[in-house]
């Protein structure tokens, strides 16, 4: 387990549901992954990269909703620029994606 946190530690976090719209390849990551595009609503279009290739094929991903930070700074992976954070469940190696259980408004927010 990490190191405990505060309670307004947490609500720092901006947690969003977003819908991906756009999977490319990215043969320049070190580890095997995806470009994303995600549509969050109100917040606009943000970018990813996904270490998820394991499990997904990009056409499986299409107008598939995730969960996902929306306020960490954005980070250079390589020649992309990653501006948000997909969540997923670590089994071993692979990465499941997280996601609503049922379809809701792109930039939804998680609490």
């Amino acid at each position: 387990m990490s190191d405990t946190i505060s309670f307004d530690d947490f609500t720092k976090v901006d947690l969003r549901v977003g819908t991906i719209i756009e999977v490319n390849d990215f043969p320049e990551a070190r580890n095997p992954a995806y470009q994303l595009t995600i549509d969050f609503g109100d917040l606009g279009l943000k970018k990813s990269s996904a270490q998820i290739t394991a499990l997904y094929k990009k056409k499986e991903l299409l107008d598939r909703q995730i969960v996902a930070v929306v306020n960490f700074p954005k980070k250079q992976i390589a020649k992309f620029m990653s501006e948000c954070l997909v969540l997923g469940a670590v089994d071993g190696k692979d990465v499941i994606l997280l996601n609503p259980e049922t379809k809701v408004k792109n930039g939804s927010t998680v609490s």
